[in-house]
């Protein structure tokens, strides 16, 4: 886990937590073979920034995809590196039971 600013590394605070996932080396998912990562933000209205980040002239990857871990958009910086939105559900409805980190 990664600190936020306050948080030590691996305390999780009433706001989320940062999450590490690992990709298969050769996944389409990161947008260009030669990206290795993606950054993921939570955001809370994830319609309304898109707006804005048009606004800007920034480009959107995909369309938004519903699922039931919430609302997913993505969009790429001037570097081609691809940035996942993430707006989670109001009510948690995953399809798994909740895991604790503990």
């Amino acid at each position: 886990m990664l600190s936020s600013p306050g948080v030590p590394a691996g305390i999780q605070s009433e706001k989320g937590h940062t999450v590490w996932a690992v990709f298969p080396q050769n996944t389409p998912y990161f947008g260009s073979t030669r990206n290795r990562f993606m950054i993921n933000y939570r955001v809370k209205n994830l319609r309304g920034l898109l707006q804005l980040l048009k606004k800007e002239g920034v480009a959107t990857v995909k369309r938004i995809q519903q699922s039931p871990y919430g609302l997913f958009a993505w969009v790429e910086d001037p570097d081609g590196n691809r940035i996942e939105l993430w707006e989670p559900p109001k009510t948690y409805k995953a399809p798994e039971t909740e895991i604790s980190s503990e």
